[in-house]
């Protein structure tokens, strides 16, 4: 019996000790969670590393992504169309970005369906997320100059039930 339990404490102790190196080689931070592309051109890889074929370049700064792993300094990401692959940390940025869903989508200037719209948006264009509190349906959002609110179902880049100010 006692042989078991040393046995037991062995495993146990290995299979935490590979727990916490696993959490060390990553960032610490949640999974997933949004963040954006910091530069104007960026390597969307195969594999977690320089060694791997790019297989898409983004070319615009502040789209969204999606983290979905990490591995030492790559992450693993995934875009509003559903693309994957590897990112290096420094081509990232934790600003907020989001991009437009669906149809033309109106920008309003209170967070309230009926407010007047400050500015229209279409389908695929991107702007920086300010501010999505928890008791609303909108996000403060900013688009080339113009600020407004914008529903939480017109856009990508925000997790379900995700607040932040």
């Amino acid at each position: 019996m006692m042989r078991y339990l040393s046995l037991a404490l062995i495993i146990a102790t290995v299979f935490g000790a590979s727990v916490a190196l696993a959490q060390v080689s990553g960032s610490g931070l949640p999974l997933p969670r949004f963040v954006s592309l910091r530069a104007g051109e960026v390597n969307l890889r195969t594999g977690p590393g320089v060694q791997y074929p790019v297989e898409w370049v983004y070319r615009k700064s502040g789209l969204p992504l999606e983290v979905i792993a990490e591995y030492k300094t790559w992450r693993k990401v995934r875009d509003w169309e559903g693309s994957q692959g590897w990112v290096h940390q420094t081509m990232l940025s934790s600003k907020r970005g989001f991009i437009v869903t669906g149809g033309t989508r109106d920008i309003r200037a209170k967070a309230e369906p009926q407010s007047h719209t400050v500015a229209r948006v279409q389908t695929g264009v991107s702007g920086q997320l300010i501010a999505c509190p928890g008791q609303t349906e909108f996000c403060r959002v900013e688009v080339e100059g113009f600020e407004g609110w914008l529903n939480r179902a017109d856009f990508w880049g925000i997790l379900k039930g995700e607040a932040f100010e």
